[in-house]
């Protein structure tokens, strides 16, 4: 039985621009997501994450291919699926010259959510911005504006949720308070970011996109199986520091080596060659060594 509440299929986005030119945001993405699934888009800016978004969201439409939310087809059945979804575009789809409360009103009235007063007491109150609710908006801190964010999805009560870049330019504390009432969360949440911590923490499944393309997929545990291939370790040493680095740079099984402060950082390209620098330490004053844990902000940077 498929499982999957999102699938795209070849799912590919050119902008035309003026002249001739032309950016090929998303290039035959082929993605799916189970239900309940918490699931990372990772890349860096212009990777393609809010195009992607959009047209899961159906704010836009592909170039070509196509997608498949909870049973409907985006190009064909949009109507369905908006009344399945709640999209989280940062800030930006909340109104500042109002109050909180109206926000999150208008919001209600527009979605047709029944007995939406208690309602909004209700979640203002779990997410801990009640007592602001009666000011207006544009006095709210930024940390603030994104929990009234997270009031306005969660009213909604969907099925998925889509956000993009919701911890954007948030301190850690409010980082955190939100990555936590995700997880809490019992739905589906396609989540996209260029901050490697908030997807590392939130989700189950990740993907990493550069230019449009999908360049790796797979759950934590497989990508950590992947990173634990290779070995990241520090060496302390007291003198002859030079001399080590450049005999380690000669070994056909490093792939890098750099100075630190008070020794060297050593990258090994494959975890059964560790025992080959043993020798080759013992010719040296070394006085500490420790591996370093890879996380997945490596593997980000190790395969763009």
């Amino acid at each position: 039985m498929n499982n999957n509440i999102i699938e795209t299929f070849n799912l590919s986005k050119i902008y035309h621009l003026k002249g001739k030119n032309r950016i090929q945001a998303l290039d035959n993405v082929n993605l799916n997501i189970c239900k309940g699934e918490k699931f990372g888009l990772l890349g860096p800016n212009g990777a393609g994450k809010t195009t992607m978004i959009s047209i899961l969201s159906t704010l836009i439409q592909p170039s070509s291919g196509y997608a498949i939310i909870d049973g409907d087809n985006i190009l064909k059945n949009p109507n369905n699926i908006k009344s399945k979804i709640a999209l989280m575009l940062g800030n930006d789809m909340i109104y500042y010259r109002i109050t909180g409360y109206a926000n999150l009103k208008f919001f209600c009235k527009v979605s047709d959510i029944k007995d939406y007063k208690q309602k909004i007491a209700d979640i203002s109150k779990e997410i801990g911005i009640e007592q602001w609710l009666n000011e207006y908006v544009e006095s709210y801190s930024t940390g603030m504006k994104s929990k009234l964010s997270l009031c306005r999805i969660l009213l909604l009560d969907p099925k998925i949720l889509f956000l993009d870049e919701p911890t954007l330019g948030l301190d850690i504390k409010t980082t955190n308070f939100i990555i936590e009432k995700l997880i809490e969360l019992d739905k589906t949440i396609f989540l996209t970011s260029h901050n490697m911590d908030v997807v590392e923490k939130l989700c189950s499944k990740i993907a990493f996109i550069n230019k449009g393309k999908i360049i790796r997929v797979g759950s934590k545990e497989e990508l950590r199986s992947i990173l634990q291939k290779r070995v990241n370790i520090f060496i302390e040493i007291d003198e002859n520091k030079n001399k080590l680095k450049e005999e380690l740079e000669q070994q056909d099984y490093i792939k890098n080596v750099s100075n630190e402060l008070k020794g060297l950082n050593i990258e090994i390209s494959m975890r059964d060659s560790y025992y080959k620098l043993f020798p080759i330490f013992a010719n040296y004053k070394i006085t500490k060594i420790q591996e370093i844990d890879l996380s997945i902000e490596d593997m980000f940077l190790k395969i763009l």
